[in-house]
């Protein structure tokens, strides 16, 4: 991995990395509770359109890791971004229940099984031997950054279709404003899959990344390292953390009161987080011990987690409010900056990357089976009330317990020599 790849390339990864994700997660993220109104749902159900998305993206990890090591990322990749944004036009027309969960099972597909391993896979490229912290820092910093701006554009597309009288707006204006947003992203999701099919490559020759088949032997070889097992643990639990990360806007609005544009924004705000943190980890993460910082995010979300739990929270708080959305977001935002970033220091073979990760998202992706519907369960047993979302944050408290103990570990392992 010496020759290194080119600045546009990590900058392509950026921009498909999240776009990818808009449709079936970013865009409900920030309009949480808009979703919620438009596609009349309540938050089980629209847990239970994440499960059929998770269960459908298990067994999409598990087979298209192997892909990624045989065929060039940017091939898969610009393929995964034109079925996502093909399912952009179906999710305009506001399907049932039923539907929509069909819906969320074909994203399930097109965003993981073409897409996550060779993501993964071309930013370690790109990492080389000395920056891998850079990389996947700067990589789910951008990441923050493209699915904010997304934020961003929707919110000001939402409020220039409804102007100052949002509380007023009826459901059908509120369904057009929302069509308007979900044909921008996808048009956005697209022309990226076109510039990440002509534009993303390394500059190194492919043959020394790829592999000719995967065989049970090369599996076996994986499944034989111990930061894969502990990669599965780490994963899943900060991977929690991230699916509560839905949540922020609607508690602004149940919990701090705010309505539904200045929820939004504060989702927004929150997104915003993200590249901050990323980019910060990426240039300061390689200087030091990359598998303590993985210690102390898990840290500071078992401390956030405690702050939202304990009920302190409310709308008389804000500063509070927000201080304690920071703390959550430096933690779940740097976890996530971080657990690819230490596959290097577990001794994961380059090119068994994709087959690596694979399996280690078999396991550790599962919260997109369980977190949503559990979550939903637990706000909708005190529905609009501040005790739902309390339990949630106490969710996130007790897995970010868990998956601190198992980033120990891998540090213990792994860490020696920075």
């Amino acid at each position: 991995m010496d020759k290194k790849a080119p600045w546009y390339y990590l900058t392509l990864l950026i921009l498909a990395g999240e776009a990818v994700f808009i449709l079936p997660f970013v865009l409900p993220r920030i309009f949480r509770s808009t979703v919620l109104d438009v596609f009349q749902l309540d938050n089980t159900q629209l847990g239970l359109c994440f499960s059929v998305y998770g269960i459908v993206a298990l067994i999409s990890y598990l087979f298209g890791g192997p892909l990624a090591d045989k065929y060039p990322p940017r091939k898969l990749i610009a393929i995964a971004l034109w079925m996502t944004a093909l399912g952009g036009l179906f999710f305009v027309t506001y399907p049932s229940f039923k539907q929509l969960q069909v819906l969320y099972g074909y994203w399930g597909f097109t965003t993981i099984f073409l897409f996550w391993a060779p993501m993964i896979k071309a930013t370690r490229v790109w990492g080389g031997d000395t920056a891998q912290g850079k990389a996947f820092g700067l990589l789910d910093g951008g990441r923050g950054l493209t699915g904010a701006l997304f934020g961003l554009l929707g919110v000001l597309i939402f409020s220039f279709f409804l102007g100052e009288e949002v509380d007023a707006s009826s459901l059908g204006e509120r369904r057009e404003a929302f069509q308007y947003i979900v044909y921008t992203s996808s048009v956005i999701i697209a022309i990226i899959g076109v510039l990440v099919w002509v534009f993303l490559k390394s500059g190194m020759d492919e043959r020394e990344i790829l592999v000719d088949r995967i065989s049970k032997k090369e599996i076996g070889e994986v499944l034989r390292i111990p930061s894969v097992w502990l990669l599965m643990i780490i994963i899943l639990c900060a991977y929690v953390g991230y699916k509560i990360t839905d949540i922020i806007s609607q508690y602004a609005n149940e919990v701090m009161l705010y309505n539904e544009v200045k929820a939004a924004q504060t989702g927004t705000f929150f997104q915003f987080l993200r590249p901050t943190i990323g980019v910060l980890v990426g240039l300061l993460v390689d200087r030091f011990r990359i598998t303590l910082w993985l210690v102390y995010s898990f840290g500071a979300c078992i401390l956030g987690g405690i702050l939202f739990g304990s009920g302190i929270i409310g709308p008389s708080t804000t500063a509070l409010f927000f201080m304690s959305v920071v703390i959550v977001a430096a933690g779940i935002y740097a976890a996530r900056a971080l657990y690819f970033g230490v596959m290097q220091k577990g001794k994961i073979p380059l090119m068994l990357t994709g087959t690596a990760v694979g399996l280690i998202s078999l396991i550790g992706y599962t919260p997109d089976i369980f977190a949503g519907p559990a979550y939903g369960i637990l706000l909708d047993a005190h529905k609009g009330e501040e005790l739902g979302h309390q339990n949630v944050f106490w969710m996130l408290t007790g897995f970010s317990l868990v998956g601190g103990a198992a980033a120990i570990i891998y540090h213990r392992l792994y860490g020696k020599g920075g």
